[in-house]
């Protein structure tokens, strides 16, 4: 039987239902609560359980995801598998995140949680954690979210409901396994190619823009820069900005790109590539040197940037690295 680490971050899954202040995390009932609700785990896989830290995902940040991947490495050789049980608000970003932090994974890290508390009656918290046990079990060398019967990339996945069951999808790529009567594994599981490699320099150098009709530049031209290495420009379709009348925000990206502040642009659209060819606002960001995220979701995005800017101190290695597929962000 295989041994698998279940690893407990917080989150909806580990909270109780309260009647008058609402669901709270119990930091001293989640094991017993795990065992007496879902016996038939010990079925499955032998499992241990580690409460690496207690958080409400919205808490969560650079410095839990190197603690979360420094402590799988350091515990990589004795488990053939691990499920991080994590809240859904943030679920994406830190299974983005431990994609790039560890390299060349041979084993499951499959990330999930629930919508509702695992004490209520009608909780999807059990459905997910058998899944995603099962899955940790399986050939399967990615940084997963097993949710609502469908294995993700974790850094293709994207939160999309707060409150149906079905929570995150995949909007550029297909899922990694399916799980109904059976589990029907697809052929487009990333193979390693290495070593498995540890790196945990996330910076916090960057910030994230998102446009909407009518901004006022005057608003950007306060923005400093000086500390701000990559602005992530969320834009409209594939990749259009304005570029006419007072709304002009060409100035502004001038001004960015002057001061040595990286250029990203993505889209607000889930679906498909950006496109900075399409059209003359986006060709006009090519012709300054702004990059396409082409089709990564803005978590990825991120989290790519965060990890190559604490890794590389020049900003000609980062536009290399981010413009490659690192761990299987980008098509």
């Amino acid at each position: 039987m295989k041994k698998i680490l279940l690893i407990q971050t917080g989150g909806t899954i580990a909270m109780e239902g309260q009647k008058d202040s609402g669901p709270t995390i119990n930091p001293t009932k989640w094991s017993d609560l795990i065992n007496q609700t879902i016996p038939e785990l010990s079925e499955i896989a032998n499992i241990e359980t580690e409460r690496l830290f207690l958080e409400d995902s919205s808490d969560i940040n650079r410095r839990h995801w190197t603690e979360l991947a420094s402590y799988i490495q350091q515990h990589y050789e004795q488990y053939n598998g691990f499920v991080i049980l994590h809240g859904t608000d943030t679920m994406a970003y830190t299974a983005s995140a431990l994609s790039f932090a560890l390299q060349n994974i041979q084993k499951p890290i499959i990330l999930t949680g629930s919508q509702v508390p695992m004490s209520s009656i009608r909780s999807d918290a059990r459905r997910n954690l058998i899944n995603s046990i099962e899955m940790a079990t399986m050939n399967l060398p990615e940084v997963a979210i097993c949710f609502n019967d469908y294995v993700y990339r974790g850094n293709r996945a994207t939160k999309i409901s707060i409150g149906d069951f079905d929570a995150f999808s995949s909007p550029n790529y297909p899922p990694l396994a399916e799980i109904g009567l059976h589990i029907e594994m697809k052929p487009h599981v990333r193979a390693p190619s290495g070593e498995l490699s540890l790196s945990t320099q996330f910076s916090d150098q960057l910030f994230l823009l998102k446009l909407y009709p009518n901004l006022d530049p005057a608003f950007l031209q306060e923005l400093p820069l000086d500390n701000i290495r990559a602005l992530v420009i969320e834009a409209f379709g594939s990749g259009n900005f304005p570029i006419r009348g007072d709304q002009n925000l060409l100035p502004f990206f001038e001004r960015c790109l002057s001061n040595d502040t990286m250029l990203i642009i993505t889209s607000q659209a889930a679906y498909d590539a950006v496109d900075l060819s399409n059209y003359k606002s986006g060709r006009h960001a090519l012709e300054l040197g702004a990059l396409s995220a082409e089709d990564m979701t803005t978590e990825a995005t991120l989290t790519k940037l965060m990890y190559l800017l604490g890794k590389h101190p020049d900003a000609e290695t980062v536009t290399q690295q981010f413009q490659k597929n690192l761990a299987g962000e980008l098509t």
